[in-house]
């Protein structure tokens, strides 16, 4: 039974991404860009978003170890990041820069990531 390298670390990264939204909401919101502290309702978005990150993350991390077809999971993790990028642009004209680059950019490069991992064949 391989285990499937690429699903190992993106898994583990985004699996690592959930657990800072749930151990901590307001650092992790930092770390994607927002200087402000959340309000209440942000908040319990973030912990949302970090319930989400580290069951797809934790279920890329656990096929990938057990030898079994990942793509399914990369395609979820591509499409939780569409989902960001898509209610990001909605207020796109709100966001501050920083906001923009690492929560948009990096919502695009995770959808890139989904996808490759989704089409990808294994050796």
């Amino acid at each position: 039974m391989p285990v499937d390298r690429a699903a190992l670390v993106v898994g583990g990264i985004r699996l690592a991404s959930g657990l800072s939204f749930l151990v901590d909401p307001v650092r992790a919101n930092r770390w994607w860009g927002d200087p402000e502290p959340p309000v209440t309702t942000t908040r319990l978005l973030l912990r949302s978003m970090g319930y989400r990150d580290a069951l797809v993350g934790g279920l890329l991390v656990s096929a990938a170890l057990r030898g079994r077809d990942t793509r399914g999971w990369f395609l979820a993790s591509g499409g939780a990041d569409a989902a960001d990028l898509l209610g990001g642009l909605s207020v796109h004209g709100e966001m501050t820069p920083s906001q923009r680059a690492i929560g948009l950019g990096g919502a695009a490069v995770g959808i890139g990531v989904g996808a490759w991992g989704a089409t990808r064949r294994r050796g």
